[in-house]
């Protein structure tokens, strides 16, 4: 009896709004989201090891603030809250659980680290909540079958060490190879990705040492590497360690072909702390257009970025590469979010993320889009190397597709 007469009144209330043309207009919310409002939550080292990377949540909430003084996501402003949970997965499942189970966030966009993420993967995927364009490379972030509430947005580690693998082999003649990796599933993603590229050749590499994310510095795996006798660095380090390594290279006069992960990039964080003469000549990959580089002064996405940077970051760096990276990202989610309508369900949310086709996020690359399905949660998958020259990178080769490397 109860069933019916509910249905009753829907056909009324239907019928009755019928005439002012509202009933087209229905309206579907999960948690976090309203007539007025989208919740979105973060977490990002705002302390730590990794705090450089804080530049990327203050870019973000910037970005939010801009997008709400221009009249929000139609009509709805963005109400963004970061949590510092100082690259400790411990703390991040802590944080986490506050932002989904007592703020009630729509959806977790831009949670930063593998060791992080890692923490939450299946909690976020139980409860349900999209864990939405992750600050991590690791390959796990495409896996729509077992985790189809999670997806990444960078090119994958695999795929970009695979690349300098291939690399190394055409230019280093008798190439051999040493690894400074972070001991979790971030370096091991990267050090697989070389080993595969290396294939038959893996013999090549001829020794790796690991540090912890709470090291105070990596001197003494530098010594180790260098005493090695190898004439090829593959640097997998956050940007902290990337910079305390070059700058140590140069202490002990090792120079050998250096390959370093795209991570670590940014001009203001690393290369500069590092020392430009010291980093002259590191190779690494990119996929994101990079501030301090020439060739960019006059492209158009580049002018819009540094008036908005102007106007909501004017205190801030533009020679670091995060404030580019958390403004592009940032767009992407605003597509997703504009493109979910009047249906603000945190499925219709995976469902729009899930369908972008060859869409041009600024900053990216020329040639590089965002492309998704439901059965692929990797949505940029093409990078191009670069070489520090001078103070700053210069471009080299081709656009590298996940598929050709």
């Amino acid at each position: 009896m109860g069933t019916n007469r509910r249905g009753f009144l829907g056909v009324s209330a239907a019928a009755l709004l019928a005439g002012t043309g509202i009933a087209s207009a229905q309206k579907k919310y999960d948690d976090g989201a309203s007539d007025t409002e989208i919740k979105i939550g973060n977490t990002n080292p705002h302390s730590g090891p990794a705090s450089s990377y804080a530049a990327i949540a203050k870019t973000i909430d910037a970005y939010w603030k801009s997008v709400n003084a221009a009249g929000g996501i139609n009509g709805r402003k963005v109400t963004f809250i970061s949590l510092d949970d100082g690259y400790n997965p411990a703390k991040t499942v802590e944080c986490v659980r506050q932002l989904v189970e007592q703020e009630k966030i729509f959806a977790l966009f831009q949670s930063l680290g593998t060791p992080c993420n890692t923490a939450i993967h299946k909690y976020m995927n139980q409860k349900k909540v999209p864990q939405l364009f992750v600050a991590t490379g690791a390959s796990k972030w495409g896996d729509p079958q077992h985790f189809p509430w999670t997806m990444g947005f960078q090119p994958d580690y695999h795929t970009e060490a695979v690349i300098y693998a291939k690399h190394i082999l055409a230019n280093v003649k008798d190439a051999k190879i040493a690894v400074l990796m972070q001991n979790d599933d971030y370096g091991r993603d990267y050090l697989n990705g070389m080993k595969e590229g290396l294939g038959s050749e893996v013999g090549r590499i001829v020794k790796t040492v690991t540090y912890e994310a709470t090291d105070p510095t990596v001197d003494s795996q530098i010594i180790q590497l260098k005493d090695s006798g190898a004439n090829v660095f593959f640097d997998v380090s956050g940007p902290k360690f990337s910079a305390q390594a070059i700058r140590k290279m140069a202490d002990i006069g090792w120079k050998p072909a250096h390959y370093l992960n795209n991570v670590s990039v940014s001009v203001a964080a690393v290369m500069k702390p590092a020392g430009f003469d010291n980093a002259q000549g590191v190779i690494t990959a990119t996929y994101i257009m990079d501030a301090t580089d020439k060739q960019w002064d006059n492209n158009e996405e580049m002018k819009t970025w540094r008036a908005w940077m102007d106007k909501w970051m004017p205190d801030f760096n533009k020679a670091d590469a995060n404030h580019v990276y958390g403004y592009a990202v940032s767009h992407l989610m605003h597509e997703a979010l504009k493109r979910c309508g009047n249906e603000l369900t945190r499925a219709n949310l995976m469902k729009q993320a899930a369908s972008f086709k060859s869409f041009r996020v600024p900053l990216l690359l020329p040639g590089i889009t965002a492309n998704t399905s439901p059965t692929d949660f990797y949505p940029l998958q093409a990078v191009q190397l670069q070489r520090f020259k001078g103070e700053t990178w210069e471009l080299f080769g081709d656009i590298m597709h996940a598929e050709s490397s």
